[in-house]
């Protein structure tokens, strides 16, 4: 693997096809975990984890067996591998979506899994089925490293920041849907059904998603409406007074129109202590949001050292 700076430069623009044919191809191996694993509370059992080579669904069931589904940006390859030895795989490459469906399936069935998903993308408007996308085929394998090394650096600091809270506390993981990496703190409180709409997705699945009052943040590479890489933070629901409050972080800012606080990916990358910069403003939007709704801080946060940039 050639070197490549722990923070890599990650212009959207510069991978945007890319970046959306990989959104549709890990759409269609979470589909198979999403339908193979029992639900836990807020979809975490459909998410991917950021590995040592790429991302990975783990230990998914099928009739006393299990198996792993790999996207390995080393090699560029997809992988399953089953808890009896069986490994099956092929190449990263650019391929149509319809392509990488019928040769991931059948690899599945190569091994002798046999399930079926709804072929409709999630959470992608004017969205064409899996199996009939051949507009998207794009695969820059360097850009796809990139996004993957990117993932690297935000999980490991994010799961520093999970560290910190010992309340109801999400993994730190990737959710195909939205194609970000994200970690989510509970203040114990359950919340109403968000009101919105998402493309393909039941209003049922929203209301699991968000049935409990939450502070989360995560990494989009740029598809999450702010057009460029960057991490963000929400409160939900969102407490009076949440995007007024002045942040010590100076390259962040609350976007009105994601009703989000966003950190661009390159001040980060670009700092003197990347680190120290994307905890600090981690740390700050949580507290905002746990100040204005009155959480039970006390009881939720463990003690932490904290840095200065």
């Amino acid at each position: 693997m050639s070197e490549i700076s722990p923070w890599p430069d990650l212009p959207l623009a510069e991978w945007s096809e890319t970046c959306d044919t990989l959104q549709l191809w890990t759409q269609i191996t979470g589909k198979v975990c999403l339908a193979l694993t029992p639900l836990i509370n807020h979809w975490w059992n459909v998410t991917f984890r950021v590995t040592a080579r790429g991302l990975a669904a783990l230990a998914i069931p099928y009739q006393g067996r299990t198996f792993d589904i790999i996207f390995d940006f080393v090699n560029h390859r997809l992988v399953v591998e089953t808890s009896d030895g069986r490994v099956e795989g092929f190449a990263l490459k650019p391929m149509s979506v319809a392509e990488f469906y019928a040769a991931f399936m059948e690899r599945l069935r190569r091994l002798g899994i046999d399930v079926h998903i709804w072929t409709m993308p999630c959470e992608i408007e004017h969205a064409v089925p899996f199996d009939q996308d051949r507009a998207h085929a794009q695969y820059d394998a360097a850009y796809a490293q990139k996004f993957w090394l990117a993932l690297v650096q935000a999980n490991r600091v994010m799961n520093e920041f999970r560290a910190r809270f010992i309340g109801k506390v999400s993994p730190v993981h990737f959710f195909w849907g939205s194609f970000d990496l994200a970690v989510t703190r509970f203040s114990g409180r359950t919340a109403p059904p968000p009101k919105g709409v998402t493309p393909n997705v039941a209003s049922w699945v929203m209301a699991e998603a968000y049935s409990h009052e939450v502070s989360s943040c995560g990494f989009w590479p740029g598809n999450g409406g702010y057009g460029r890489a960057a991490f963000y933070v929400y409160a939900y629901p969102e407490p009076a007074g949440y995007g007024d409050m002045r942040l010590r972080t100076a390259e962040a800012f609350y976007d009105k129109n994601l009703g989000q606080f966003i950190l661009p990916y390159d001040a980060v990358r670009q700092a003197r202590n990347p680190d120290t910069l994307l905890l600090g403003f981690l740390q700050e939007t949580y507290a905002a949001a746990a100040d204005q709704a009155r959480w039970d801080r006390k009881a939720l946060e463990r003690a932490f050292k904290q840095t200065v940039a």
